[in-house]
């Protein structure tokens, strides 16, 4: 059970219809747990709405690349409830295969060599972020070589946002959605 319990239907006619904006169309499950906590402080989850949603459909980066970092940002928070939502919607519309995010998962060094070059510079950056809060100038550059000024700072604030999101469901220690993708391990 979450520290702070999630609201459940009948939903006021305001709540309803902010659940429903935080839910892609048509998909067949409850709003996510997250967001039905969130909305126990109405105006924090409206502001927060505007942020996640920008990163994930108005961003600049690859659908791809944008999942890599947030596969990446929730598995090294240790956040199986983020990841796993992620895993089990978005990450494979974006092109990102089971064994891909199984490995993102996984310490770096155990990085498969098969990533492109793009990619191993996302999973660096975000592996730098994690542990230092910095991004040295290896890793600066190896993300400008495949990614202009305007996508590293998507690329900065997504890594960011995902390590907040993880902090939020960490800290409420929400549980896995039951049809999510379960952590690996």
């Amino acid at each position: 059970m979450p520290r702070i319990a999630p609201l459940h239907p009948p939903y006021s006619a305001e709540v309803d219809q902010a659940l429903r904006r935080w839910m892609p169309p048509g998909v067949p499950h409850e709003p996510l747990t997250l967001f039905r906590v969130l909305h126990r402080h109405p105006e924090l989850a409206s502001r927060m709405f505007v942020l996640g949603s920008g990163l994930l459909g108005h961003g600049l980066l690859p659908a791809a690349d944008r999942e890599l970092v947030i596969a990446r940002t929730t598995a090294r928070a240790g956040c199986a409830y983020e990841w796993g939502v992620h895993a089990a919607h978005l990450a494979g519309r974006a092109g990102l295969t089971p064994r891909h995010l199984r490995a993102t998962t996984a310490p770096a060094s155990a990085f498969d060599a098969a990533w492109p070059p793009h990619h191993a510079a996302l999973l660096d950056a975000v592996d730098e972020l994690h542990e230092t809060a910095h991004l040295s100038e290896p890793a600066w550059d190896a993300l400008h070589t495949h990614y202009d000024d305007a996508q590293i700072l998507e690329i900065l604030v997504l890594t960011g946002w995902y390590r907040t999101i993880s902090y939020v469901a960490n800290g409420l220690r929400l549980e896995e959605e039951d049809w999510g993708i379960p952590f690996p391990g």
